[in-house]
């Protein structure tokens, strides 16, 4: 291998010089997330107009066009896993960096080929920062796409302690929280919470193709909290199961039994309403436990969830601008708006803001916003 070796002394931690390989949503979010700190980022990607884009949009240069220099601190492969290992090994074959690591929500698979390929395992460390959006490319990132986020880094025990700091600290000036754990552990993990959950999004999805206008019509926000991952790319999603198809596989199994038993206990039901033995047993006891689960999802900065915050719905005018507006005058009032969600009215110019805040400040906020002009209705 012909990859330039440095030794720990001459090595260091501060990020100056990034290379992306890979300007899509992904790599141009990091890239940016990079430049608000005055990172020297470069940019290369096999597709030129999604390499002009990213550059366009303030990401970086492009690394054909940027002047031959020293190895990079750091080289960030967001690319497909397919190709990640073969990236990597022209990468370091070709001395771009000091260290190596990628972005695939799939490592087991990743290191294997790695390893198979010949890769220096001591400079690469892979990561999975659990930031996205249903929308791909590069007009579709965002510089805080990853802020208040898990960052996933599986080195291997290879690693050296220099590399681990440097993706560390990556994931710390793209406003993440990084997270150390063994590969398998990590594949486990996301079919848990993010690769089973998007196929369960797309079979609720589906069943809207035989839907009529007049049930369409009747979508609310909930159907389409449950549906907004389905919007991904499905290419991109069906190389990521293969990937990890057998810890997806077992999750999907588990669901399947909670959804027949679930299914079976309401036909029952159906064919026998006037039976007073009927049991709904399996009906209320997956809702049960599906609110328990959703409990222990972490709150902001993977705090444990907070479910006594109240939530104060506001009218809202659809225009730009307004939510701006709203906060703002939260801000005024000294009061955080811990989260925020929107419920649209089909056919009006409307909506409604529901904001979540502590309970001490409900009614203070909602006082300063009714003096503001805002149509405010706590406890509604």
């Amino acid at each position: 291998m012909n990859a330039k070796a440095c030794t720990g002394e001459e090595r260091r931690t501060e990020l100056r010089r990034v290379m992306v390989i890979g300007a899509g949503l992904i790599g141009t979010s990091i890239a940016l997330a990079l430049r608000a700190h005055e990172v020297d980022v470069t940019l290369t990607d096999p597709d030129p107009a999604s390499l002009r884009l990213a550059c366009d949009l303030g990401a970086g240069r492009p690394l054909e066009e940027a002047a031959q220099v020293a190895p990079a601190d750091l080289a960030v492969i967001a690319a497909p896993p397919a190709i990640i290992p073969r990236v990597l090994r022209d990468a370091q074959d070709r001395g771009l960096a000091q260290v190596y690591t990628d972005v695939a929500s799939v490592k087991v698979s990743v290191l294997r080929e790695a390893q198979r390929l010949g890769c220096d395992m001591a400079t690469f460390v892979p990561g999975h920062p659990m930031g996205g959006r249903e929308k791909h490319g590069p007009g579709a990132a965002r510089a805080d796409l990853f802020l208040g986020r898990s960052w996933a880094l599986c080195p291997t025990g290879k690693a050296d302690p220099v590399s681990v700091a440097v993706v560390t600290e990556l994931a710390r000036l793209c406003g993440a929280d990084p997270l150390v754990l063994d590969g398998a552990a990590h594949d486990q993990a996301v079919a848990l919470v993010s690769h089973a959950p998007h196929v369960a999004s797309s079979a609720v999805a589906a069943r809207l193709l035989g839907g009529d206008q007049v049930a369409l019509t009747l979508a609310g926000q909930g159907v389409r909290d449950v549906t907004r991952v389905a919007g991904g790319d499905p290419g991109m999603w069906e190389e990521i199961l293969t990937h990890n198809a057998a810890p997806v596989a077992r999750v999907l199994a588990e669901m399947a039994a909670d959804l027949a038993a679930t299914a079976e206990a309401l036909r029952t039901h159906t064919a026998h309403s006037n039976e007073a033995t009927v049991s709904l047993e399996p009906v209320r006891d997956l809702l049960e436990r599906g609110r328990s689960g959703h409990g222990r999802i972490p709150g902001k900065h993977g705090t444990v969830r907070r479910p006594e915050y109240a939530v104060i719905p506001v009218v809202i005018p659809d225009e730009p601008g307004a939510l701006g507006r709203l906060f703002a005058a939260a801000a005024t009032a000294g009061v955080n708006i811990e989260d925020v969600r929107i419920e649209h009215s089909p056919g009006l110019p409307l909506g409604v803001a529901e904001l979540y805040v502590l309970p001490e400040a409900v009614n203070s906020l909602a006082e300063a916003l009714t003096d503001d002009g805002w149509s405010v209705h706590p406890g509604a």
